[in-house]
């Protein structure tokens, strides 16, 4: 499998297939892996080369690294993007791969042409205080199993999440250190993307669940042409919990920042 180096020297894993430009770069979300876009990946690369990567910390990645930054994460991006010699490249984003390719885009712009964020950063200016963070963290430290597990299924799912979807995550959730899974959730809710828009010039549109609403008006504020479009009845994961509705309004996204960039 092939290998690149991030910044810090860890060993970042990815999947290449198919042929054609730009590239399509998969980028999954927290304690998930590049098997998360099984079902995509095969129809994306009869169009594209697509490109589809284990963050640090996940899959089959390296796992040494003393701070779980969003800025860190964007520099194994932008080392896969770097290893396949990617002329342009789509960076799709779920979850905390939002703000991750966020951060890989302000570091190689001149290659981004465009973005895809999966129900990720539903609203731009929200901040959860500091002091909420840390309460949070504290307690999922505490009893990690446990808190994890009831997070998951009382926050991220929906009635008609799939059970063999919720088993598969709640495992994966499970099998990462509580020290590892938790400082990335703290980095994670921290995140302010305000600062990578402001930087960011290439297109932006969203593939979403309703679950939970997407703030159209403050992203257009800071992502001009933002569009979301709108997986019914999906928990956080569309692309496992209902592929069937998720893989044409991915397919429209990708049409769309192709077009607008």
């Amino acid at each position: 499998m092939p290998t690149a180096r991030s910044a810090d020297g860890v060993a970042i894993r990815f999947d290449v297939e198919g042929r054609g430009e730009p590239t399509i770069v998969l980028v999954h979300g927290w304690v998930m892996d590049r098997h998360v876009w099984e079902v995509q990946a095969p129809s994306l690369a009869a169009r594209h080369r697509v490109v589809a990567l284990d963050l640090a910390g996940h899959g089959e990645s390296g796992g040494s690294r003393p701070a779980w930054t969003m800025p860190a994460f964007g520099e194994d991006v932008k080392a896969v993007v770097e290893d396949v010699a990617a002329a342009q490249v789509v960076l799709v984003g779920h979850s905390m791969g939002g703000p991750v390719v966020l951060e890989a885009a302000r570091r190689m712009p001149e290659r981004v042409k465009g973005i895809v964020l999966v129900d990720t950063l539903l609203d731009v200016e929200a901040r959860t205080p500091p002091a909420e963070i840390e309460a949070f963290a504290a307690q999922l430290a505490a009893d990690y199993g446990a808190q994890v597990t009831e997070m998951l299924n009382g926050y991220l799912f929906a009635p008609a999440t799939p059970a063999a979807v919720r088993e598969r995550i709640i495992r994966h959730a499970l099998a990462l250190p509580a020290g590892v899974s938790v400082g990335m959730l703290r980095e994670t809710w921290a995140y302010d993307p305000l600062p990578a828009l402001r930087e960011i010039r290439c297109p932006i549109r969203a593939v979403s669940a309703d679950k939970f609403p997407t703030n159209l008006e403050a992203n257009r504020r800071h992502m001009p042409g933002y569009e979301a479009a709108i997986v019914p009845g999906s928990g956080h994961y569309p692309m496992l919990e209902d592929p069937a509705r998720f893989g044409p309004a991915l397919d429209r996204a990708l049409a769309q920042v192709l077009a607008a960039g």
